[in-house]
């Protein structure tokens, strides 16, 4: 295949066809195109987008890069939930194990941290020993054993999306309808799923700013997961202020044990809760929401879902004795310092693209393909809009690794709180939701 003919195409706004979108994945997954190549495509598939047979096309052809897994019969349904990224948004660490509790099997494939958001894996590796990368029949075996794992793309499940994932972050090609569906159903059409609820973000700090590109989002990929057999969900959920109250890997994994313990913040905990009660509703296993919520809301209040995170994390090499210690530990990093309310007031705001920015900038996210992230930076107490806070009192804490590194992250973080002197109007954390 001549690339630079294909490329020149898409260029210039034609449709490529099924054969040819085959072969480039094929190509670059065995490094027969170079990254600067695939960076061009990627950038006109960004400008010119995909008509709906290439997406479906381009997705399958992602998917068939790797292995699908291959369940044996048994009534628990296959399920999964996928967010395209917030800022401190770590439902998924919670809601795996809760999904297992409640009956079913959840092969959670899941990425690294995209542009500014964390990803679930970088959360997952801050745990003493643990491991990400799993072998398709391993999973499939602690799936069937523990109802739950959670891991990334390996060389053998989707390997195309995980080149492309990372080529993505740092070539400005994040923000794109097409290449994020593609991303996200190539891996859980792998998973070999029966039911999948997104969260799709909306905001500040979420790749769709606007609301109406989140819903169109949420109609691609849930009509094209519903068209390859999935019965999809997608809850579009606000991302202007960060979710919960800390924002950087280890923090929130602590932030995710809290919820499994019974005392999570409020936000995250509804997010747990619906998703896990669409899934009951998407599988014909409760008929109505309020009854679905109602069983999530008490089997999170069970010590079950707990110890099945522990059963997941231990079976995936955690040291358990070192985990549960550094959950005891007040902070990881070298440095703590924390940001003080200079008046009195309501919190009016919290810019969730500044706090994105400033953990990104400790060494808490990506700026290059290659960078190296540190596990244990970041912030946590995060004042959350609408709660009165007096002058003097914390409005977040920094984990940083340099006291240099602290200062420029207290200066930045002056301007991602606004204070006022009447409460604020409630946020409304659901936006909406799209289904076939």
């Amino acid at each position: 295949m001549n690339f630079l003919s294909s490329l020149e195409a898409k260029r210039d706004g034609r449709s490529l066809s099924p054969e040819t979108i085959r072969t480039i994945v094929a190509d670059f997954v065995a490094e027969r195109i170079p990254d600067y190549q695939m960076a061009a495509m990627l950038m006109a598939i960004f400008f010119r987008g995909l008509d709906a047979g290439e997406l479906r096309h381009l997705t399958f052809a992602m998917r068939d890069s790797g292995l699908v897994l291959r369940w044996p019969e048994d009534s628990r349904p296959v399920v999964d939930k996928h967010s395209t990224g917030g800022v401190g948004d770590k439902v998924s660490l919670p809601l795996a194990p809760l999904l297992a509790a409640l009956g079913f099997r959840v092969p959670m494939i899941s990425g690294r941290g995209l542009g500014l958001t964390g990803g679930t894996l970088d959360k997952l590796e801050s745990i003493p020993g643990l491991t990400t990368a799993m072998e398709p029949a391993r999973m499939v075996k602690q799936v069937q054993e523990l109802g739950v794992a959670m891991a990334g793309q390996s060389q053998a499940i989707v390997p195309a999306d995980r080149l492309l994932y990372a080529l993505r972050d740092v070539t400005g090609t994040v923000p794109s309808i097409p290449l994020i569906t593609a991303s996200i159903l190539s891996k859980k059409f792998a998973e070999g799923l029966t039911a999948l609820v997104m969260d799709v973000k909306c905001g500040s700090a979420a790749f769709m700013k606007r609301a109406e590109d989140a819903q169109a989002l949420a109609k691609a990929i849930v009509g094209l997961a519903t068209d390859g057999g999935v019965n999809s969900r997608a809850f579009i959920t606000d991302m202007n202020s960060p979710l919960g109250h800390s924002a950087g890997n280890w923090l929130e994994v602590k932030e995710a044990v809290d919820c499994l313990e019974g005392h999570g913040p409020a936000d995250v905990v509804r997010l747990v809760v619906e998703c896990a009660a669409s899934l009951l509703v998407q599988t014909g296993r409760a008929v109505k929401m309020e009854r679905a919520r109602d069983e999530a809301r008490a089997m999170l209040s069970s010590d079950k879902p707990r110890t099945i995170w522990t059963q997941m994390i231990r079976a995936q090499g955690a040291d358990l004795n070192a985990f549960e210690q550094k959950l005891t530990l007040d902070s990881c990093a070298p440095v703590l310092r924390e940001l003080r309310v200079e008046r009195a007031g309501h919190v009016m705001a919290v810019d969730a693209r500044i706090v994105a920015e400033v953990v990104r900038d400790l060494g808490g996210g990506r700026l290059t393909k290659e960078s190296a992230v540190n596990l244990d930076v970041g912030l946590d107490r995060l004042a959350k809009p609408g709660v009165r806070v007096e002058r003097g009192e914390t409005l977040c804490r920094v984990h940083a690794l340099t006291e240099p590194a602290a200062d420029t992250a207290l200066r930045r973080l002056h301007d991602a709180f606004v204070i006022g002197e009447t409460p604020p109007a409630a946020r409304e954390l659901i936006l909406g939701v799209v289904e076939r």
